[in-house]
């Protein structure tokens, strides 16, 4: 077997390194984002100024939300005889546009804290998201993919568009006390 010259090995070394570049990061199965889903720690920031400095707090990025919206326009109108017989007909062309729906937002929530959110807890949080649809993976009592993407899918229904339990979506589920001066 001979060896391929240079250019070749070049052009399939090109060929490979593009292809490892779409791989991008990884996303999970049916999100409707379906963009990827950050984890607690990765996302844990400090208290912003004027919030309660106990509390846990987050950020975390969505994705500003695309529409590709398709058109025809008319390029020629139809061309009719004297006896209204059609010599030929409309041409069209057809145009396409990205509309944004929604602005990339950058969040900044409470969170229940690590030391809260015990497998317990978790797995209470997976009842209540399967209760209502969002969730259907096993009852684990862990905070995987499926159970944030089902928690993304609540608090998006309510508009936070994050894979991270907020607090106002953990006492909304049942999952946390609130207090009553909230109420």
């Amino acid at each position: 077997m001979t060896p391929l010259p240079s250019a070749i090995r070049a052009l399939w070394a090109v060929a490979l390194a593009a292809l490892a570049a779409c791989a991008g990061p990884q996303t999970y199965g049916d999100d409707a984002a379906n963009v990827p889903v950050p984890d607690f720690a990765s996302a844990q920031i400090d208290p912003p100024p004027g919030v309660r400095p106990d509390g846990c707090w987050v950020r975390d990025v969505a994705p500003a939300e695309l529409q590709t919206v398709t058109r025809q326009i008319e390029v020629a109108p139809a061309r009719f005889d004297a006896n209204g017989q059609k010599i030929s007909p409309a041409r069209f062309r057809t145009e396409t546009a990205q509309v944004i729906l929604r602005e990339r937002q950058e969040l900044i929530f409470e969170t229940p804290c690590p030391d809260t959110l015990t497998p317990d807890l978790i797995a209470t949080l997976q009842r209540a998201l399967d209760a209502r649809g969002l969730y259907r993976g096993p009852i684990t009592g862990e905070m995987d993919v499926p159970t944030r993407l089902a928690v993304r899918r609540y608090q998006s229904s309510n508009g936070l568009p994050s894979g991270l339990l907020s607090i106002q979506s953990a006492r909304g589920l049942g999952l946390l006390a609130t207090p009553r001066d909230q109420l």
